[in-house]
């Protein structure tokens, strides 16, 4: 973690070096300049969108200068100047103009690698049964869709559906090379997901576990931050926080989950803190990953809701952290105790 806070340090005021200007905005919003050019930066990536190439080559020029007395300078094989006709990848993300309409989509080279990746772990889990298969795949789909939902990705997401049956198909074929495609089938594909009319949902018929389509995940609109606003900026807190507990800027989570965070208002009924994320959602594929793998850990469904007095409230279905929950738990089991001393 230290290589991007040092980059973040050493790269601050970049936007002012580019020659990025800010207009006021009502009260006390601000906007770039008509004018202007924009820098949008991660750690040490960043991409300068000017109105002309004559004008991106200064800015080029003007950060070069800027970088110098830094001892940074920039990787000329990865540096270009481009047309948005022609677009360009940024975060996995490419950016392109087809006739006029500005289009962001998941990079070819992303999906390239997603596909690597779901090939190599199918092969991988080779003589393992579905439960392993469903366990093991569904973080990375979750995941991988999570991060691309909010831009346009819905054919992607299909294509990716397509493939991967064609995988979860020939690891099943593999596994049963002695038994007919009906029964193949049959064993290993069905209507799963109650909620969906698909037929061809890969799922284990034993525990009624099932795997995850990318295409399951709602598109939904990135939401452009107020201003110059940073999570960084502690007077900004209650401003983030609100923003988190947008229900379309809440991370995708099955219907029961859903249910159960919008009427906890995403808090631990415990504590009362955050459930999910307490500072910032995840920030790539990989973490999203991480943070579907750790959702299950990180969480418990516990069946019953005590009141303050000890009496059940009836059978009722609550989020909590496991932590929580154990504390929860050992604390009922104490007063059990106590109660039963003669």
């Amino acid at each position: 973690m230290i290589s991007p806070l040092l980059l973040n340090v050493a790269l601050h005021g970049i936007e002012h070096a580019a020659g990025v200007r800010y207009r006021t905005v009502g009260a006390d919003g601000v906007a770039t300049a008509r004018d202007s050019p924009m820098l949008i930066r991660y750690a040490d990536d960043f991409v300068a969108l000017c109105r002309t190439r004559d004008e991106a080559i200064q800015v080029k020029a003007r950060l070069a200068a800027w970088l110098t007395p830094r001892g940074l300078a920039f990787n000329e094989d990865k540096t270009r100047v481009v047309d948005l006709d022609e677009g360009y990848d940024f975060l996995g993300f490419n950016v392109r103009r087809y006739r006029g309409l500005l289009l962001i989509k998941p990079s070819k080279t992303a999906v390239r690698r997603i596909r690597k990746r779901l090939r190599t772990e199918v092969r991988a889990l080779r003589g393992s049964n579905a439960a392993a298969v469903i366990a093991r795949l569904n973080p990375i789909i979750r995941g991988w869709a999570a991060y691309y939902r909010t831009v346009v990705s819905k054919e992607i997401f299909n294509s990716l559906d397509h493939y991967l049956w064609k995988l979860v198909y020939k690891w099943a074929r593999h596994t049963h090379p002695n038994k007919p495609t009906s029964w193949v089938v049959a064993r290993y594909f069905g209507m799963f997901n109650k909620s969906r009319q698909d037929r061809w949902v890969f799922g284990d018929r034993d525990s009624g576990a099932y795997l995850q389509k990318f295409a399951w995940t709602r598109i939904v609109r990135h939401q452009l931050v107020t201003g110059t606003a940073s999570p960084d900026d502690p007077a900004l807190a209650d401003y983030w926080h609100a923003r988190r507990r947008r229900r379309r800027l809440q991370p995708p989570v099955d219907r029961t989950t859903r249910q159960l965070l919008d009427s906890q208002r995403a808090q631990c009924v415990y504590c009362g803190q955050l459930l999910l994320h307490a500072d910032r959602p995840p920030q790539t594929p990989r973490e999203w990953e991480q943070w579907y793998r750790g959702l299950r850990k990180a969480m418990d469904h516990n069946a019953i809701s005590l009141r303050q007095d000890g009496s059940t409230h009836g059978p009722q279905l609550r989020l909590l952290h496991t932590h929580c929950h154990r504390r929860a738990t050992g604390k009922r089991q104490a007063s059990t105790l106590h109660t039963r001393e003669p």
